[in-house]
């Protein structure tokens, strides 16, 4: 059982406890009243409630003051016991007087019910809480035992945890002692490996530099070879250009010379011609009107040398003089 069905089972005890001497102490104030009212003188009859109120009272002192030393484990002693036992006697016969009197049996069991489900009730709400107090004394012990064993343990671990810090601490202070001598070791081998690459590095840079140089002076050759070449190569490229310029020059005069005297044998034949008996094709009409504008043959003699109108004439003469530059022109071109 753990402390919530402990804590459980009291309020249910406390519950109904209370819940039975409510209802008897009603009843009693009930049955009682009219009881006391019968015996007491009559100005005085209004006093009949307080015998069962006081009564009462006690019942309910008692019960709540068990309640507590039970839930403490302690004992009141033999007086509360008396109490408890005299004010339940009292109940019992001030509920059952009424009846008794009377002689009515069946009234004395009724009217007991209460009073003795009062009794019984307290009695054994008393042993119910000392048992529950037991319990919990029980159940508090052997949490506080559990409580003090897991606090040896967590102890244990700590200390556990402190030695085995301490281990490592050690193991970790060898390890890096072991490790700056591997560092040191590493760096005078480093250092060692670092002045022979320096070394090695010297070496080749001086051979490196030596083969640089030569490699230049070869560059050098070979570039001033190149430009020798080169300027040979382009002194007789421009050598064949000029021969090929001179001779594309003859060509072209003399072929322009040629080209000028067969023009001038045409414009000879087409002028020595003498008038056209009947007119001319228009290419060749075109032709003998260029050779007459050419030598200066007025345009009604070239008229009658192609066969042509004057109008026809005159406008290819148009024509010739549009495409022909002057002489300022030429000697502007020229």
């Amino acid at each position: 059982m753990n402390g919530v069905q402990i804590r459980s089972a009291e309020r249910a005890l406390s519950v109904g406890t209370w819940l039975i001497v409510g209802g008897a102490v009603l009843y009693s104030i009930l049955t009682v009243t009219p009881l006391a009212a019968a015996h007491t003188p009559a100005p005085w009859r209004w006093t009949a409630p307080i015998l069962p109120l006081v009564v009462d009272a006690a019942v309910v002192i008692v019960v709540r003051l068990d309640a507590v030393l039970a839930r403490l484990g302690g004992h009141g002693g033999r007086w509360p016991v008396v109490l408890r036992w005299m004010t339940g006697a009292m109940t019992l016969a001030l509920n059952v007087a009424d009846s008794a009197l009377a002689k009515d049996l069946v009234g004395v069991a009724v009217h007991a019910v209460a009073p003795l489900l009062l009794i019984v009730t307290a009695e054994t709400g008393l042993a119910y809480r000392r048992a529950i107090a037991a319990a919990v004394t029980a159940l508090e012990a052997a949490q506080r035992a559990e409580r003090e064993q897991r606090e040896r343990a967590a102890a244990e671990q700590r200390e556990e945890a402190v030695r085995r810090a301490r281990e490592e601490r050690e193991h970790a202070a060898g390890l890096a002692r072991e490790q700056r001598e591997h560092e040191a070791a590493l760096l005078r081998e480093q250092a060692d490996r670092e002045d022979r690459a320096r070394r090695e590095e010297h070496q080749r840079e001086e051979a490196r530099k030596a083969t640089e140089r030569a490699e230049r002076e070869r560059r050098e050759r070979e570039r001033e070879q190149r430009e020798r070449d080169r300027e040979r190569t382009e002194r007789e490229a421009a050598e064949r250009r000029e021969h090929d310029e001179r001779q594309r020059a003859e060509r072209e005069r003399r072929e322009q010379t040629d080209r000028e005297e067969r023009a001038e044998r045409e414009r000879a034949a087409l002028l020595a011609a003498g008038p056209a008996p009947e007119k001319q094709a228009e290419p060749l009409a075109r032709r003998t009107v260029a050779a007459a504008f050419a030598a200066g043959v007025p345009m009604r003699q070239a008229a009658e040398l192609c066969g042509w109108s004057v109008g026809w004439v005159s406008a290819r003469y148009a024509e010739h003089r549009d495409t022909t530059p002057t002489p300022a022109l030429e000697g502007a071109s020229r």
